[in-house]
């Protein structure tokens, strides 16, 4: 069902600047409790928070449309645990109380009774159907621990997060907009363990010439904290002119994501964003075999930055065929998304398109990466690949990478390759310069009249494929270098040249490994 948010009367607006200032005053008061590190714990710590103030916020709406209607409302929370009965009261359980009624597995209630301690009846809700409000909660709380380790600064924290009106449609806008920068703070922090974050302005590219419609269904397997599901809700809520609208929107959007952490953020985010009940499955999105997606499982857009360079156990691997299991987790998603893609058919007149982040490894890769590409070039329309420019992800890794689009139309014919440039004077990005968005102009109305130019160039898929006098593939190099450039190497930083040398050994070796594998096996 949509959100119609309005003003609460009996509450003082907040403003946009006092907005910031209680998030920084909570973000404050967390800097000194010892539990809590750095923002890679309090941010997640705020999360929460935040999460159940949004919650209750939203039921009480929802209560009071009920009332209205003559109607009865069931809670997914009930009492005494819904943020408005232990959370709400300025003067309310605090210390060592608090901390025990929200981390003990028993405890007294804030009514005085015993029971389930919080966090403890959060993860135990079950909805009737198993499929509602209760279990995303359930989900999100599974992989959530209070961090603080003192009840009095946690509740300093939970008195200024309950001066956050959820139920402003004003207020929320502007949380939604401090909460990326919190995300992106946290993101800066986390270093090389911030995997799940992709660039806003690449997000944004991605999903402009993607270009969802009201009615299509989105999916991001790996959606970190939910950048692409965010961009492509804004983009279709845009479409939306009545209620309808806006209850199709709803049920459009879908993500997967492995980590608690992310999870957690990407709820919030989406959440903040406008979205209902965000469908976000909690677990590995490859933990299924393929042979097992059903036209019902399938979907029309797939946005995503799938992890790479990672290895999945060996149970992961069976869900795949035999002859393209590979320890490239990227490999491993790319063939998920294209079984995941709707066929061509009574569902859709053109099959499902998808846009992803690839590594250049699984460009010139051989071996198992060949059969895959070979695989998506004959049985999918690989139309564009973008070539991004050095330093696009940083400080979060140097290795070069593309964006692939393709869709389920048919065979490839021909691929079209674009080189996004850097900006004049420039080598590469940096954390302090990143890519703007506006730097993609030239890309997105080339995009749509198509010409070869300094930057961009054309290659035939028959080209592409080289097979032995049996018909097996042997190479399907997509890593066509563009002809109006010099040599590539020439601007290349040592570190990227390094990481290229290195990325190219390794795809020998796993060449190597699986030509003994056969050996051995006959």
């Amino acid at each position: 069902m949509a959100r119609t948010q309005t003003p609460r009367t009996d509450k003082p607006k907040t403003t946009a600047g006092q907005l910031r200032s209680i998030v920084k005053s909570a973000r404050d008061v967390m800097r000194k409790d010892k539990g809590l590190s750095g923002d890679l714990d309090r941010l997640p710590m705020l999360t929460w928070i935040m999460f159940l103030k949004f919650l209750d916020d939203m039921e009480n709406i929802r209560e009071a449309e009920a009332a209205l209607a003559g109607e009865s409302y069931h809670s997914a929370i009930k009492p005494p645990y819904r943020w408005r009965d232990w959370a709400a009261q300025e003067d309310g359980i605090s210390g060592d109380d608090l901390k025990a009624f929200i981390n003990q597995d028993e405890a007294v209630r804030p009514d005085g009774s015993r029971g389930p301690g919080l966090f403890k009846y959060l993860r135990s809700l079950q909805s009737s159907n198993g499929a509602g409000r209760q279990e995303i909660i359930a989900t999100v709380f599974r992989g959530v621990n209070n961090r603080m380790e003192s009840g009095y600064l946690l509740r300093d924290v939970i008195n200024l997060v309950n001066k956050i009106h959820f139920d402003s449609s004003e207020e929320i806008h502007t949380l939604s907009h401090l909460y990326e920068t919190m995300l992106r703070e946290m993101r800066d922090a986390a270093g090389d363990s911030g995997e799940f974050y992709t660039p806003r302005p690449v997000v944004q590219l991605m999903v402009a010439v993607t270009d969802p419609r009201l009615g299509d269904t989105v999916l991001d397997p790996a959606c970190g904290t939910g950048g692409f599901l965010v961009e492509a809700y804004n983009h279709m809520l845009a479409q939306c002119r009545t209620g309808a609208d806006r209850q199709t929107l709803e049920s459009s959007i879908y993500g997967g994501e492995a980590k608690p952490l992310p999870y957690l953020l990407g709820e919030m985010n989406l959440l903040l964003h406008g979205m209902e009940s965000p469908s976000i499955t909690y677990g590995n999105s490859l933990a299924h075999p393929l042979t097992g997606i059903t036209n019902a499982d399938r979907v029309d857009v797939i946005l995503t930055n799938p992890p790479f360079g990672g290895e999945e156990e060996r149970g992961i691997l069976g869900n795949f065929p035999e002859d393209k299991q590979t320890a490239e987790t990227a490999l491993l998603f790319l063939q998920l998304i294209m079984r995941k893609l709707r066929r061509v058919g009574r569902d859709s007149e053109r099959g499902g398109r998808a846009a992803v982040v690839v590594p250049n490894g699984v460009l010139f890769g051989d071996g198992v990466a060949a059969r895959i590409k070979a695989e998506l070039l004959t049985q999918f329309n690989l139309h564009s690949i973008v070539r991004l420019p050095n330093g696009v992800f940083a400080p979060y890794t140097s290795i070069p990478t593309n964006l692939l689009f393709f869709d389920r139309s048919g065979p490839t014919h021909t691929i079209w390759y674009y080189e996004q440039p850097l900006p004049e004077g420039r080598k590469n990005y940096t954390k302090t310069k990143p890519l703007r968005y506006e730097e993609f102009k030239p890309l997105l109305a080339w995009w749509q009249k198509r010409e070869e130019n300094d930057n961009a160039w054309q290659a035939a898929a028959a080209d592409v494929l080289k097979y032995d006098d049996s018909g097996n593939i042997l190479s399907a190099n997509l890593d066509i270098k563009n002809p109006n450039s010099g040599d590539p190497f020439e601007h290349m930083p040592p570190e990227q040249l390094v990481e290229d040398i290195l990325l190219k050994e390794n795809q020998i070796l796993k060449l190597m490994s699986e030509l003994r594998g056969m050996i051995e096996n006959g």
